[in-house]
């Protein structure tokens, strides 16, 4: 407890998530109801299959299988029922054998020679068949040379003898040398635990090898079972997500010698992309571990699974440090194996989070040109540009904007939205004095710069006398005697 609060700060708590475990204050979470799991801790799977019908007969055509599947009970009660069927019948092939030759009534005759010599009933014809099928041959009975029948009937036991043998024995061999067992020591989490790690909010749990040999190849998948209805109504009960713990970056597979921490970096393909502290209390998953690899002193492939539902992550916690040390070795504490202490982590989705980052932040906005500072057109479109944003101009500006010998200055605007001031450091001076006269209005010289595409045919009836002869007397356009270059570029703007 004191190395911890030494190397992470007095601030963390630790807590043990264990059942079993002790040295800890902290009381124990609020147990929820209790709810259906699709697959238990166990990594047993709840799932029953029923109304087969006739389907049932294909269990029977894999009946090796079938067998090897069966519990422990049914395969000894079969083993024993096969073998105990298999003798009595064999053996009473022997003794109908010895009953219709008459070896039964002749078992004295001394000038008899019997099918098998010395089997005069249903005890002695058993032991007989006992003795040939395990190759004891204690010499007292045996088959004689006058007896075709029995010599059939000896091979017929033979072959049929290694057919049970190869068959019981070899679900036998099997069903013990399944590596289910050697899933019982590799060990999961209680719980899983989201935190910061890298500056990312992460889903962790803790996976362990609690034997010496290896698990060669090992692999760990996830899969998020959550109900959800789609867009055209359809309800999907047990909906199967991935989830991404490192297969883009070889992460998930695993050097499985000491405890290690799986994490899924919830991000923006994460289905935890919308999970906060707030929404965990009412949503319904169960997160399911598989983990696999092959078992480094059979060659046989194990998998070991397990699963966590939403009241069993635990918001804003992490895992106590497992590894220490020593002299020459390191050492594993597994006693601290399921203990977690809480961190600082905020309660918010990473959408939340987002979304509070963009609004928060001028440059992210998407409202940029339209901002509260009003800055010129002009420099939004040559800070637009230089930074490559994706903020869109109209179409007929991008025209102008794009067209060789437009000046930029044309396009430059007020910071108010009432008047627009253009630069016309090309124009002739008479024009360049129009913007000075007192009793002209924006909507005489042409309206706001968002009204820029309207054709600028407003009145001149207001103009000073001067003015007006220049536009060809009252109601005429304003640029009839403008230079032929800029009546182009003017005549251009407004098609």
């Amino acid at each position: 407890m004191s190395a911890l609060r030494k190397k992470f700060g007095d601030d963390y708590q630790v807590v043990n998530t264990s059942s079993s475990g002790s040295g800890f204050n902290q009381p124990p979470p609020e147990k929820k109801r209790k709810r259906q799991r699709f697959v238990d801790k166990n990594g047993r799977c709840n799932v029953q299959h029923g109304n087969l019908g006739g389907e049932t007969s294909r269990y029977l055509s894999d009946l090796f299988t079938t067998l090897v599947d069966l519990k422990w009970r049914w395969n000894l009660f079969i083993f024993i029922l096969t073998y105990t069927v298999a003798w009595l019948f064999m053996a009473s092939m022997w003794w109908c054998i010895a009953y219709i030759r008459g070896d039964l009534n002749r078992a004295h005759n001394d000038n008899y020679t019997p099918c098998v010599a010395n089997v005069n009933n249903f005890p002695s014809a058993f032991l007989f068949f006992i003795e040939t099928e395990a190759t004891i041959g204690y010499g007292y009975r045996y088959i004689t040379d006058k007896c075709p029948e029995g010599i059939i009937l000896f091979l017929f036991q033979s072959i049929l003898g290694s057919i049970v043998d190869a068959f019981l024995i070899g679900c036998m061999f099997i069903k013990m040398s399944q590596p289910k067992k050697r899933a019982e020591t590799l060990m999961f989490s209680e719980h899983a635990a989201i935190s910061m790690r890298d500056g990312k909010l992460t889903l962790m749990f803790r996976v362990g090898n609690l034997r010496n040999s290896h698990m060669v190849s090992a692999q760990i998948r996830c899969k998020l079972l959550k109900s959800r209805q789609t867009p055209e109504g359809e309800f999907l009960p047990l909906d199967q997500l991935e989830l991404d713990v490192g297969f883009s970056t070889g992460a998930d597979q695993l050097f499985l010698v000491s405890p290690l921490t799986i994490c899924h970096v919830i991000d923006t393909k994460s289905p935890f992309y919308d999970l906060s502290q707030r929404s965990m209390q009412t949503e319904q998953f169960e997160i399911v571990v598989i983990l696999e690899g092959i078992v480094e002193t059979t060659g046989m492939t194990c998998q070991a699974r397990t699963s966590y539902t939403e009241d069993e992550v635990l918001w804003g916690h992490r895992f106590y440090p497992v590894i220490s040390l020593e002299e020459g070795f390191f050492k594993v504490d597994y006693s601290q194996f399921h203990a977690t202490f809480e961190v600082s982590t905020p309660p918010y989705s990473v959408k939340e989070a987002e979304e509070a980052l963009l609004l928060s932040s001028p440059l992210m906005a998407p409202s940029l040109c339209n901002s509260g500072e009003k800055n010129s057109s002009l420099d939004c479109l040559e800070t637009l540009e230089d930074n490559d944003s994706t903020c869109k101009l109209p179409t007929k500006l991008q025209k102008m904007s794009g067209r060789e010998g437009l000046p930029k200055k044309l396009l430059r605007m007020s910071s108010t939205t009432s008047e627009m001031t253009y630069s016309f450091g090309d124009l002739p001076m008479k024009l360049q004095r129009i913007s000075s006269v007192p009793g002209v209005s924006d909507d005489k010289l042409g309206g706001k710069a968002s009204k820029m595409s309207e054709p600028m045919s407003k009145s001149v009836a207001d103009l000073p006398p001067k003015l007006q002869r220049m536009a060809g007397g009252g109601g005429g356009r304003m640029d009839g005697h403008l230079p032929p270059k800029l009546r182009k570029m003017n005549s251009d703007r407004f098609t």
